[in-house]
């Protein structure tokens, strides 16, 4: 190829990235970038693509288009084309890097007002595991934070600054410490999965069958809202616009956002996303959504006004919350990722 080029008395143009989409990837997510200068001969000889200093498989290339997945070990940082000898300028990505493994969330995690993170390992269904909540310090340090629950399903922290988290084996909601001190906070929510608090410190607790609680702060008990149990109400979110936002992934490549106003009234919010499962709002009222949209698996924002974009790309994401130093923290099937977004989460408290 060198020969061929030299014999043509001309310097090969190196490649020219003009963006790089979606804005952010962890391990195995595509990340879509278009320019020229991609591919060369008539053999149409891939790039060599580069994500600091790991190689990152090529999926499909074409001269103004190379889809790449990010490989395992690399971080947040430099994106390069290399073709013919020459290489493009470097493109910053978002690449987030994995703090935690060997876990299994089945929601968003949380995150409290320090920074320390609080995530699952859930299990199957009435499987006893030895550690059901682990903690992860702001060194990404991870112990064991609850050890005695049974299929610990969804965490959120409360205005009172405790841990609440749901068991969907026994129904209940518990209250924990920052200690790790566990208590029964309230019980019979059904196969109890996401949580959320709203600023007027109530929590909702949805069950998988489709019922939505509503409990005050003196632990009084109301059914909120009724959705249909095929929608079921697996994964809570508490807007800025005081709403609530409700998900559940089912079969379809095409299931709903709900929302509930406050007379209890559900309406679909946006419809389009193939297994939507946990969602956070940013403090501009943007809504995350942890989702596969037109084919693209990841997290998509939905802005206020409906306009969707595809904003972090990855494999079996099924939760995600802002830190306290605006970086987006991922939940995979199995792992913890912190990517470096720059972007402040809502807080309704």
């Amino acid at each position: 190829m060198a020969i061929r080029k030299q014999s043509t008395g001309k310097t090969p143009v190196a490649p020219k990235i003009a963006e790089v989409r979606p804005e952010a990837a962890i391990t195995g997510g595509e990340l879509y970038i278009r320019g020229k200068g991609f591919v060369a001969g008539q053999n149409m000889e891939l790039p060599y693509v580069t994500i600091g200093e790991i190689q990152a498989p090529v999926v499909i290339g074409s001269n103004s288009l190379v889809i790449v997945k990010v490989p395992e070990g690399a971080s947040a940082g430099e994106l390069v084309v290399a073709q013919g000898g020459q290489s493009s300028e470097i493109w910053n990505c978002d690449i987030g890097i994995s703090i935690a493994e060997n876990l299994h969330p089945v929601t968003n995690p949380a995150v409290d007002n320090v920074g320390n993170i609080y995530t699952t390992f859930s299990g199957s269904r009435g499987q006893k595991v030895p550690v059901a909540v682990y903690r992860i310090d702001l060194n990404f340090n991870m112990r064991p934070f609850i050890n005695d629950m049974m299929n610990a399903s969804a965490i959120a922290i409360g205005p009172d600054g405790l841990i609440y988290v749901s068991s969907r084996f026994d129904g209940m909601v518990y209250q924990v410490t920052p200690t790790g001190s566990m208590s029964v906070f309230v019980e019979g929510m059904g196969v109890a999965t996401g949580m959320c608090f709203d600023e007027q410190k109530n929590l909702y607790v949805g069950d998988r069958s489709g019922t939505i609680f509503k409990i005050a702060p003196n632990r009084q008990i109301y059914v909120y809202a009724t959705l249909e149990p095929s929608i079921s109400a697996y994964h809570l979110a508490w807007g800025p616009d005081q709403h609530l936002y409700v998900s559940g992934p089912t079969t379809s490549s095409f299931d709903s956002i709900h929302r509930v106003a406050d007379n209890g009234d559900v309406e679909v919010f946006y419809r389009g996303l193939g297994r939507p499962q946990g969602m956070t709002f940013d403090a501009d009222g943007n809504l995350y959504v942890a989702a596969s949209y037109m084919g693209r698996k990841g997290v998509v924002r939905i802005q206020p006004d409906r306009t969707v974009e595809h904003v972090l790309s990855g494999p079996g994401i099924v939760g995600l919350a802002f830190a306290p130093s605006r970086a987006m923290i991922v939940t995979t099937t199995n792992a913890v990722y912190r990517v470096d977004v720059g972007i402040r989460g809502y807080q309704p408290f």
